[in-house]
């Protein structure tokens, strides 16, 4: 019989290949694996033990498990948070059409235009915590290259229309102060 591997024990399976045990069972283990995502499979599957934790119950639950792995791989794979396009342009395609007819248009999915709206929106909130928890700038600088950010942001509002969610479009400048 084998040794019960507790939570946050690696092994590689011959299926599924490498991963990490997320929850166990007396007879079986939540596996997730690095190419397949979460399985199950039973204690007594056929599987190379990588690094085998001890055995303690309740030590991490299979949410904070979850939650720790989407936060590992959306800071280093680049995987930002999924933000839908409103129902109306799904599938849609956005059409440059030249003003010299001679010249051929150029057609553009619209959720391929979206997605790279949503990659800059990301970049930009990148820039803007690297620039604000920056050491050697000058406080008056990161004021100021904050402000270069927002007009960024406000000149992107224009693609509002494109966001399913009024809470993830862009915001500019407020004309209110």
């Amino acid at each position: 019989m084998k040794q019960i591997l507790g939570i946050g024990s690696r092994i590689n399976h011959q299926k599924h290949g490498k991963g990490v045990v997320t929850n166990v069972t007396a007879k079986m283990y939540w596996v997730t694996f690095i190419e397949n995502g979460l399985e199950t499979i039973a204690t007594d599957d056929d599987f190379e033990i990588i690094e085998a934790a001890e055995d303690e119950v309740d030590t991490v639950s299979f949410y904070e498990v979850e939650k720790s792995l989407r936060d590992i791989l959306k800071k280093w794979n680049g995987f930002s948070e999924i933000v839908p396009i409103a129902d109306k342009w799904k599938g849609g395609t956005m059409i440059l059409k030249p003003s010299d007819n001679n010249l051929a248009s150029k057609e553009i999915p619209i959720d391929t235009f979206f997605h790279k709206i949503v990659m800059l929106r990301d970049r930009l909130r990148v820039m803007e915590q690297k620039i604000n928890a920056s050491k050697e700038l000058a406080e008056q600088d990161k004021i100021d290259l904050q402000q270069y950010i927002t007009r960024c942001y406000g000149s992107l509002t224009t693609f509002n229309v494109l966001f399913k969610s009024n809470s993830q479009q862009f915001k500019g400048e407020s004309t209110s102060k």
